[in-house]
This record gives structure tokens, sequence and C-alpha cells, in this order.
């Protein structure tokens, strides 16, 4: 098993949590009486890069294809996002002129409030099911995985960002080189991405061992961000 990033050999284990089923593997109920597959739940930190990571045992596209989970759903979270696409678009000037992008866009819960405003907007949602909903309300979304061939489509249709927004997607994605390459594309030279990922320092801090699963592919501290988005000539930059 390598470093899905510096593919250096995994060797040290950060967290054994032994076998287990799939999350969001909901049972019928003539499955109650059948065993559940379980793969191994083992965590590694690369010795080089410092990356933590679960080997990748299901791919994505049989994990997110037909998704379970609608970000619409929870009324505090879309009330939350609301006020961060307010924040945006106050911090980054961002306009009517301007292009934003959605990565992992969900059912729309983000980008109707740029649509709100009449700003330019673009979904990616690979989960077929969710971006149906998406589209039904007006959100133009592209139904598949993101990285770099679909990022050199979007750049032949002209259709680069001022404004790419990945929450909570980056612990999804298998192949990171690629993904955040595929940023690196389709990002205008002057143009800002805003990433969020959960914190290794917080699952260590508060023994969040539930946070990891198979659909979790990496768990990131600052430190190794820095050196994923320095490899493809990113900068992350902090604001106060």
């Amino acid at each position: 098993m390598k470093c899905r990033f510096c593919e250096s050999a995994l060797t040290n284990i950060f967290l054994d949590l032994g076998m287990s089923p799939m999350a969001n593997s909901f049972l019928k109920p003539t499955d109650l009486n059948t065993i559940e597959p379980s793969y191994p739940l083992c965590a590694y930190v690369c010795s080089k890069c410092f990356l933590v990571q679960l080997d990748e045992f299901e791919k994505p596209e049989e994990i997110f294809s037909n998704y379970a989970y609608f970000s619409s759903f929870s009324t505090t979270w879309t009330d939350h996002v609301e006020e961060f696409v307010n924040q945006l678009i106050n911090k980054f000037k961002i306009d009517k002129q301007k292009h934003v992008i959605e990565i992992a866009s969900n059912d729309g819960y983000l980008l109707q409030y740029f649509q709100k405003k009449k700003i330019p907007i673009l979904g990616i949602e690979p989960a077929k099911n969710v971006a149906k909903i998406a589209r039904r309300r007006g959100i133009s979304t592209i139904s598949e995985f993101f990285g770099t061939k679909l990022a050199k489509r979007l750049i032949n249709e002209k259709k680069m960002a001022d404004l790419i927004i990945g929450n909570n997607v980056l612990a999804h994605v298998p192949n990171l080189n690629d993904f955040v390459e595929g940023i690196k594309l389709i990002l205008k030279p002057n143009g800002i991405a805003t990433i969020e990922v959960p914190h290794l320092l917080k699952l260590i801090e508060h023994n969040e061992f539930d946070t990891i699963y198979h659909e979790h592919f990496s768990y990131f501290s600052l430190n190794v961000l820095k050196q994923i988005f320095a490899h493809h000539k990113l900068l992350i930059l902090v604001y106060v």
C-alpha cells in the first residue's frame, strides 16, 4: 500500500478499528438475516508527508453514484451556508461578472444563494439521484466525478472559475493529485478556492474515532494540505 499523495510505502498504523461494513449501506428487511460484507478499517500515517489515510476497498463510483445524504434536509446547515455565501461575496467581491463552481454540490443547498443574487453558477455532483433534485431547483449541475479529465473539458467550454467551493469533499477523494490538479486547471489566475475538511487535530484531541470510515479516504492536517496544494502550485492563504 502506498501513500495516495507522495506514493511512499505505508507501514505505520494510525488507528486500527478492525473489520467494518460500509457506512450508509442501508439494509432492506430481506437482508437482515444475511452477513454484510466487511472491510478492514485501518488508518495509516505516511512517514514522509504525514497524510493519514485508509486503503481504497470500494470505488467512489460504488459509494457516491446513488447517495443517501441530501444537504438541504438540515435547516441549520443551510442557514450556515447562506451566511458563508454572503461572507464570500463580500470578502472576495463576487458579483454577476464572476463564475462560481461548487464541487460535490449535492442538491444545490449552497449554490441557490448565489443564484438568488444572479451570480453565474455551476454544480458538479456525481450522485445522479441528488443532482436530479438540484436541476429541478434550477441549479445547473454536471453529474460526474471531478478530476483533470472534467477540468480540461470545462476549460474547452470556457467555464473556468473565479471561485471554487469544495465543502467536505476532499476527504472522499482517493486520487488526491488528480483532484487538486483539476482545481488548479479550472481556477482563473486570480481565483480563489475554498476547501472545507475535518481537521485531524480535532480528531485526535476529541477522540473522534467515529469519523473514520470507508467513505473518508484521507484525514488532513494543515501541514499536509500545504504540501498537497503547493505540489500543484496552489497557495493556502489565511484570512482573518
